[in-house]
């Protein structure tokens, strides 16, 4: 069986950054003290209470064989695995600076109905298992 090698792919294509959200990583990434080029992984997982919720966080791991990596600009990349690829697909990060409620967010095209709590949502083929929310 051949091995899946990480695919990197011009940002526009799979997932973007907005400035916004872009400046805030920078931010984060430069108040680590590490050697290592840290990436941003952004993953779907079934729950939330539309039946999938978004995570991510800062990864200094390698991408792994099934990552596609978006290369932002010259101090980001993003890690995305194949599994969450296809529900990501021309999703933007964004951050949003709000009195009661900001943070980072994320506008997926994919989606057909989300939570209030925004952490979660639903696509068109009702794929994942809905949860009780706990935000």
């Amino acid at each position: 069986m051949d091995a899946v090698m990480a695919m990197t792919i011009p940002g526009s294509q799979m997932i973007t950054v907005s400035d916004s959200a872009l400046g805030q990583l920078k931010g984060l990434i430069s108040g680590q003290a590490t050697e290592t080029q840290l990436g941003l992984r952004v993953f779907v997982q079934s729950g939330g209470c539309s039946g999938f919720s978004y995570g991510m966080g800062l990864d200094e791991n390698p991408p792994r064989e099934d990552d596609v990596i978006v290369n932002v600009d010259e101090s980001l990349k993003v890690y995305v695995d194949s599994y969450s690829a296809e529900y990501l697909q021309g999703a933007e990060i964004d951050y949003v600076d709000q009195l009661m409620g900001g943070g980072f967010t994320i506008h997926n095209p994919n989606a057909v109905r989300t939570c209030s709590c925004g952490h979660s949502f639903q696509t068109a083929d009702g794929s994942g298992e809905a949860r009780s929310c706990s935000h």
